[in-house]
């Protein structure tokens, strides 16, 4: 969603607002912009640009302007109310242009909100609901500090926002306030920042303050402060990135997608040796407080959306059969409509890659009401999830850039195969010998995985043969059902060709009308409990002329008779198989988007993490 950088600081603010927004492009845009207060001039007053299209299209009318300021905001925006266009565009201003606003999130009450500032003669000049803080800021003003201008109207909108605020009055202070959109502070040396996500600012500090919901911060460039919408003072202590900025570029690939499918067997690697001990045995410590209450669940719920929902299926299969335990996967963005039944025997497993999706937050917060014990499976140390959850189990895949997630999911689905066998072993369903066996397997996949990616020149000449057809279908069973889904979910995202993804026995039951000659279906065929099914299912499309990709174990002769192409994986034991099967997939849907001339990292319509409802 939208994405927003401000700084105050001692130098020129305006490059760093620049580069702070290309560094957020990820998050899906379609216009951005830029104020400052320039140094130069008696009476201040902001300088501002902004414009529908590219970043690159600000920085070029910046280029030629005098934008030199120690204090200015930025912002991406992802249009919610109005069209994307140059009056839409963010930041926005009070009639008296005294205040500026920038703004993530959906003021859900500014209808009601900007009758009444119509009724008392304010002028509007754009279509967002965005600008009704800038002129219910405008009126505060008149009685009240900046600090308590901004705590009073806070407390009078609904909705989500994160907010970033200059005002004339305060010249060298920057304002922050939060409430269910992500907004975090840089502590710089001499300067600091606001940001919606930590590679907006990581090129000039590693210490980074994730603001809580209903806060309110003001900065210098020296100082610090947070409040709360009450207007009480709140502490907070930085969090250091490990990670460094060079792992949020693109080092050499043309996309960041390509990198970070090629980042998978050592983000992989890192996530799955964090949860193995020395003696070869599965171990959580950040579930150690919580063995005993652990031990008394009778059923487990899983919720994530998108890609993550897809993890959370395969999990499901692990966690039934290894712990015999009842499992329940949903959709976020419906969980909390359908009146779940939850109570203090339910295990909660919210998956989120950025820790800030607002459905996922939203059903984890009813989960806590209920009393369940919750987890949250995150990427983001510090992020809204991890912070709201009883316990957190981390990721290790490093920054995702990409809107198109890669290397979260096979993350996602290491961690709950590791937490399946773990669990079970803590439930006493899993002998000793048979986790150690389970995860000496798993400690082979990284090089599996390195194996698959020698595949990428071959399954671009398919993508190229296949670049033209107009609909996919995906299919398999079992572990590998939801790769079906997740396969089918990155053709359509990224080269926007229709794709979807079925269980392999639901084909006589509709799909399998779609097919004809001009049909590709890509099966996972892969050696397993339902190896002979697959290959009924692929007899039955090759009997109407079908086209058969198929993803297939190495040394499986046998299915060359059926498949049109085949792309091979190293075998392992079908419980793992989905961490190598989806790499086929992926690199198919990247190959594909890139023979037909799509944006692969910023695809239309879409964002990288969906902060609003």
């Amino acid at each position: 969603m939208c994405g927003i950088i401000g700084c105050v600081s001692k130098r020129n603010v305006s490059e760093i607002i620049i580069n702070g927004l290309k560094r957020l492009e990820y998050r899906g845009y379609d216009s951005a912009g830029l104020a400052v207060i320039p140094d130069s001039g008696h009476k201040k007053s902001f300088h501002f640009k902004k414009t529908a299209g590219k970043i690159s299209a600000l920085e070029t009318l910046i280029n030629h302007a005098d934008f030199t300021g120690t204090i200015g905001i930025g912002h991406t925006r992802w249009a919610t109310h109005g069209i994307p266009a140059e009056k839409n565009a963010h930041p926005h201003f009070s009639c008296d242009k005294e205040v500026v606003v920038v703004h993530n999130g959906i003021i859900e009450n500014y209808e009601e909100l900007k009758e009444g500032l119509l009724k008392r003669g304010h002028k509007f000049s754009s279509d967002t609901d965005t600008e009704v803080v800038a002129h219910l800021l405008e009126e505060y003003i008149r009685k009240y500090s900046p600090l308590g201008s901004l705590q009073r109207v806070t407390r009078i909108l609904t909705g989500s926002f994160a907010l970033g605020v200059i005002f004339l009055k305060e010249p060298q202070t920057l304002y922050g306030a939060r409430c269910n959109s992500p907004l975090i502070i840089g502590a710089g040396d001499g300067e600091n920042f606001i940001a919606s996500d930590v590679p907006a600012v990581l090129p000039y500090t590693r210490k980074i303050i994730y603001i809580d919901e209903g806060q309110v911060v003001r900065l210098t460039a020296d100082k610090i402060n947070i409040f709360g919408f009450d207007g009480h003072p709140h502490r907070a202590l930085p969090t250091e990135i490990k990670w460094d900025i060079k792992d949020a570029e693109k080092g050499g690939y043309p996309h960041f997608m390509l990198k970070e499918i090629f980042e998978q067997p050592s983000a992989v690697e890192s996530s799955i040796s964090y949860y193995i001990n020395s003696k070869g045995c599965g171990e959580f410590k950040s579930l150690a407080n919580l063995k005993e209450r652990i031990k008394k669940i009778n059923r487990i719920v899983i919720t994530a959306c998108g890609t993550a929902w897809h993890a959370g299926l395969v999990g499901k299969y692990a966690l039934e059969e290894l712990c015999r335990v009842p499992v329940e996967v949903s959709i976020a963005s419906e969980f909390r409509y359908g009146n779940p039944v939850l109570d203090n025997h339910t295990l909660f497993v919210a998956i989120s890659q950025s820790g800030e999706t607002a459905d996922t937050l939203a059903a984890l917060r009813e989960a806590k009401c209920a009393k369940a014990l919750t987890i949250a499976l995150c990427n983001v140390v510090g992020s809204s999830i991890t912070r709201e959850a009883d316990s957190t189990v981390y990721t290790y895949a490093g920054p995702e850039i990409s809107v198109a997630s890669t290397k979260a999911y096979t993350c996602q689905i290491s961690v709950l195969l590791l937490f399946a066998v773990y669990l079970a072993r803590l439930l006493g369903n899993l002998s000793s010998k048979k986790e150690k066996q389970l995860l000496k397997e798993i400690k082979t996949i990284p090089g599996k995985l390195k194996t698959v990616l020698k595949s990428s020149d071959e399954i671009r000449s398919f993508a190229h043969k296949y670049k033209n057809a107009p609909n996919f279908m995906y299919i398999a069973r079992r572990y590998n059902f939801p790769n079906a889904y997740e396969g089918a979910l990155k053709l359509k995202e990224i080269s926007y060709t229709h794709a979807e993804g079925y269980g392999a026995g639901e084909m006589k039951h509709g799909p399998l009308a779609l097919v004809d000659n001009t049909f590709p279906t890509v099966t996972i065929a892969v050696k397993s409990l339902v190896y002979e099914k697959m290959l009924s299912n692929i007899q039955e499309i090759k009997a109407r002329r079908g086209i058969i990709i198929a993803v297939a174990t190495e040394g499986d002769e046998y299915i060359k008779h059926m498949a049109d192409d085949i792309i091979y994986v190293p075998e392992t034991q079908e419980m793992f198989s989905p961490l190598l099967t989806v790499l086929p997939l992926q690199l198919l849907a990247y190959h594909t988007a890139v023979a037909k001339g799509r944006n692969v990292d910023q695809p239309r319509n879409l964002a990288k993490s969906v902060t609003v409802e």
